[in-house]
């Protein structure tokens, strides 16, 4: 085939479904097409170096999802050990903490009956249950177009396996490889947050009118091995105040695995107004607090890694369906964000997906709108999942936190019994909207990193393991070159310096010497760029297949 924009000529490959992205709800997905028909042809490509190479999430996994898809999962040898055997939650101040009580709380907010997991491995052996029912799974393919129909009005398809553009001119180059366009009756995009090819699409097809804006975090993580005296297998914590306080929404997670492990782990709420606040020290700071402190002791970190988080829930899902494709998971964005919890939305799905595309095509459609997907996830059990916690954010964004815990607690309580005192409260304007300038707001003094419990970024980056071929253009695009230094810096004292949780992005120099540096090898593909820079002058695109962050057990 050729590509009508650059006169490229690519082979192609029929299926009648293909899958962009091996999370969750991609394999669930491909799962439950094999399922209902072993004879469909069925793949999912994957950017990362391998499955799980770029899946990064708390996780205590709600097995409501796994329940539905594959009943007998715990028979399966699945990497889900660790049931959830204490549950704690506290409000930090700069030296103590107040425990909340968890009597008080909906029972939607209870962890019993949930598993702490590695969401990393959990999509690697579902990947090996996927293909053992026969779907192609090819990790490092980064999927870096779409593939259009011959009136451009239906997704057809994606073109993976491009490489060797020149890094200048981002042109084909000497050691040129166009990639391969595969073709399907429906594609369904599971990219995870903010990815570019559903981006694409909400874009083409306006599937965000009539819908809030979607609202994002930072999550950040690391892994840590501790003190056989100070595990206690099975442990959830999560606290909320010190040291964001009022400056920005957020909080932490301490869970408690396997092997003397335990995830650690700090939110942002990407809305925060001041743009001297740096979310990565922030996370580094809250690991002094006395009690985090004096867990992680004696141990050390042994990974680390960052990616956004899809806050807007119920009222910020776009319409998911348009023709040829849909939107899975948190592409989305069905993360419940007072629980924590998107994966078991993410898997739930894909079975939807599925469902809907088998019946499609066994009715000899393709092409066309999957409205039965759409109609499932709104109302179905993703949909009321969601909707019973839909004040929550909007509240503690305008109001603040202790409106959030008592209103929004309040609230969730009512929903569970059917009606909310509070309607649906929407959201305001997006994230990089809310930024403030810089005049307007105090810089934040963060300590230095000891070394010990604390890190700087490049050192901590190391322990993503993240790797891109230098020998390729950056991914991380401008719309226009000089924004950075021309608007950005004296008006909101260059975010992205401290926004991105890698050190991507430098300022060097001052005045008329200051310029604007990418260091795109660092980047985690944690997309906070593309969401937080407050001018939307950077662009978000997949690189060449393969880079990016290999984490081990995220």
């Amino acid at each position: 085939m050729t590509d009508p924009n650059t006169a490229i000529t690519r082979e192609s490959m029929e299926y009648d479904v293909v899958i962009v992205g091996a999370g969750p709800s991609g394999l669930s997905a491909a799962i439950r097409l094999k399922q209902l028909d072993p004879d469909l042809s069925v793949v999912v490509l994957e950017k990362g170096s391998e499955v799980g190479a770029h899946i990064l999430s708390g996780a205590v996994l709600d097995p409501v999802g796994l329940d539905a898809l594959l009943p007998e999962w715990r028979t399966m040898d699945a990497p889900i050990k660790v049931p959830v055997k204490e549950d704690n939650f506290y409000v930090l101040g700069p030296a103590g903490k107040i425990r909340v009580p968890n009597f008080p709380m909906p029972p939607l907010m209870n962890n019993h009956g949930n598993y702490i997991v590695s969401m990393a491995n959990v999509c690697r052996w579902m990947a090996g249950v996927a293909e053992g029912l026969g779907v192609e799974i090819f990790p490092g393919m980064a999927c870096s177009q779409l593939v259009w129909s011959e009136d451009g009005k239906t997704v057809a398809g994606v073109v993976a396996g491009e490489f060797g553009l020149d890094p200048e001119t981002a042109l084909p180059g000497p050691a040129y490889e166009p990639g391969m366009e595969l073709r399907g009756k429906y594609v369904f995009l599971s990219e995870g947050v903010r990815g570019s090819l559903a981006k694409e699409v909400i874009n083409r097809f306006n599937l965000s009118d009539g819908h809030c804006p979607q609202k994002f975090g930072l999550g950040m993580k690391e892994i840590w091995e501790i003190d056989p005296e100070k595990h206690q297998i099975g442990t959830v914590t999560h606290t909320m105040g010190w040291p964001l306080g009022g400056n920005a929404g957020g909080g932490s997670f301490i869970y408690h695995l396997e092997n003397n492990q335990v995830y650690v782990g700090f939110v942002v709420h990407l809305n925060y107004k001041n743009p001297h606040l740096y979310p990565y020290m922030e996370f580094q700071r809250f690991k002094h607090h006395p009690m985090v402190a004096e867990l992680l002791k004696g141990g050390k970190r042994v990974a680390y890694g960052a990616r956004a988080i899809s806050e807007g829930g119920f009222q910020s899902i776009p319409k998911m369906v348009a023709p040829g494709v849909a939107l899975l998971g948190c592409s989305a964005g069905l993360v419940n964000v007072p629980r924590i919890k998107g994966n078991h939305n993410a898997m739930l799905s894909g079975k939807a997906a599925a469902e809907a595309a088998y019946a499609a095509i066994k009715a000899g459609r393709q092409g066309d709108e999957l409205t039965d997907y759409e109609t499932e996830v709104r109302a179905g059990a993703i949909g009321r999942d969601l909707k019973k916690v839909r004040n929550v954010k909007p509240m503690w964004s305008k109001w603040g936190l202790k409106a959030s815990l008592t209103l929004g607690g309040l609230d969730m309580w009512t929903n569970t019994l059917g009606f909310s005192l509070f309607g649906t409260l929407k959201h305001g304007k997006n994230d990089a909207a809310a930024t403030g300038k810089a005049k307007d707001y105090k810089k934040i003094d963060y300590p230095k990193p000891d070394g010990v419990l604390s890190f700087d970024r490049l050192t901590n980056v190391a322990y993503s393991f993240t790797n891109h071929d230098e020998n390729q253009p950056a991914h991380l695009r401008l719309k226009d070159p000089s924004v950075p230094i021309r608007v950005n810096l004296p008006e909101y004292d260059e975010p992205a310096q401290r926004y991105c949780p890698a050190g991507v992005y430098e300022v060097l120099g001052e005045g008329q010497d200051a310029s604007f540096r990418i260091n795109f090898q660092n980047c985690v593909h944690c997309k906070t760029c593309d969401i937080k820079d407050p001018s939307q002058n950077i662009n978000w695109t997949t690189p060449m297949g393969g880079g990016g962050p290999n984490y081990p057990n995220m």
